[in-house]
């Protein structure tokens, strides 16, 4: 959060600033730190311009990554933290990074640990992103770590990339057929329509729903699409509550094809994330707190949570994985053998590579149903409306001859 203050200096000269913290604490004990006396500290409640701009300058997933892989290749050749900070700094053009990498400048010559800096930003560096690096400053392999997690930032950008891109030209036609459809019956088709009410001929059944539709969409359109809109930002927040997202991701693992993507995203992003964290030296049980911090799937969170509390009172991993049904049989008797073996971390990381490409499979299998599906929906619907706008003239034509 950004704050505004005003201190006074202790030659009592007042000064104005703002700077971004967790909370006007942390700023009140910054300024005291640095031997002036806070008057005023404030939430800086942003405009809607302010709003726009800061959402298109914030950092992103990308910047991170970018970031990460940098710090990584400069401390491997030798270089300081704060040595790469300024080399990074001057390669950026984002103003928002360029701030947060100099409050971390900030903060690391203050005396604070390169992972303290990081907290400050739970935005941008997860509770998984900043356990790797105190696990890599304890054992004083930051370089190795920082590589570890560029290398699973970019893998996972990728594969998400993946999934998105397939998903492009599904949503954009499934989108542009409802969107043709609206146009068609709010403005078009009572255009059309309108000529055949002094027909002195019975309409054919079709064109009676066709121009029932048309009259209800010319004379309510507008509520139509408020409902519309209403009912999507409605179900986003409905989403974002806690019961809403129980029910929602509940729900989603039982969609037929979809309900597989899901699941098996779910598992490449946990196995891989736990596989990465054991292999770093983090233990098993942190490991698992972390995993249920990352992960966005409530089932998943809550399955996990089992797990951890199994794993407290001495069940090993694989066999409490084996008691949750989100678990593949294939994958929990992996995790057993990779725990007898010692080797859990390197068996974890084989099963995510193998789980991404079962979801890309599933992606593509999708894809394939959708296609096929798409056009006959789409051939019927403008067949339907062909029949219901032409017949009346067949009709017509009949009566006079």
């Amino acid at each position: 959060m950004l704050f505004t203050y005003k201190a006074l200096q202790k030659d009592s000269t007042k000064i104005n600033g703002e700077m971004d913290a967790s909370s006007e604490k942390e700023i009140s004990e910054y300024l005291k730190k640095n031997g002036y006396f806070p008057i005023e500290i404030k939430e800086k409640k942003p405009s809607s311009l302010d709003s726009f701009s800061t959402l298109l300058q914030q950092v992103s997933f990308q910047d991170v990554t970018y970031m990460t892989r940098q710090f990584a290749i400069m401390l491997d050749a030798g270089l300081t933290l704060i040595d790469s900070i300024e080399i990074i700094k001057k390669q950026v053009q984002k103003p928002a990074l360029k701030k947060m990498l100099e409050e971390i400048d900030k903060s690391l010559r203050d005396g604070k640990t390169f992972s303290q800096a990081l907290s400050k930003y739970p935005k941008q560096f997860s509770h998984f992103y900043v356990a790797l690096v105190k696990s890599g400053e304890a054992s004083g392999k930051l370089d190795s770590i920082l590589e570890k997690l560029a290398e699973h930032m970019e893998k996972q950008r990728a594969f998400q990339q993946k999934i998105r891109n397939a998903m492009i030209y599904p949503v954009v036609v499934i989108t542009a057929m409802f969107a043709m459809m609206f146009v068609m019956f709010a403005f078009v088709m009572p255009q059309l329509l309108s000529l055949y009410e002094n027909f002195q001929v019975e309409l054919p059944q079709s064109t009676k729903i066709i121009m029932a539709i048309s009259n209800f969409m010319k004379n309510y359109w507008p509520y139509v699409l408020a409902a519309i809109i209403a009912t999507v930002i409605g179900l986003i927040k409905l989403k974002n509550t806690k019961k809403g997202s129980e029910v929602f991701d509940m729900n989603i693992l039982k969609v037929p094809v979809m309900g597989n993507i899901v699941k098996t995203s779910g598992l490449v992003d946990a196995t891989r994330t736990l596989s990465i964290l054991i292999s770093s030296g983090v233990p098993i049980l942190d490991g698992l707190v972390i995993v249920i911090d990352v992960n966005s799937n409530i089932v998943f969170k809550q399955a996990f949570q089992r797990i951890k509390e199994k794993v407290e009172k001495g069940m090993s991993v694989g066999s409490a994985m084996s008691n949750e049904p989100i678990f593949p049989e294939s994958l929990t008797q992996m995790a057993i053998v990779g725990e007898q073996t010692g080797h859990l971390d390197v068996t974890l990381l084989k099963l995510s590579e193998y789980y991404q490409t079962e979801s890309e499979m599933a992606v593509k299998g999708l894809l394939t149903m959708m296609e096929p599906m798409i056009l006959i929906v789409l051939g019927v619907s403008v067949g339907f409306l062909v029949m219901a706008v032409i017949t009346p003239i067949f009709s017509l034509t009949n009566s006079l001859q």
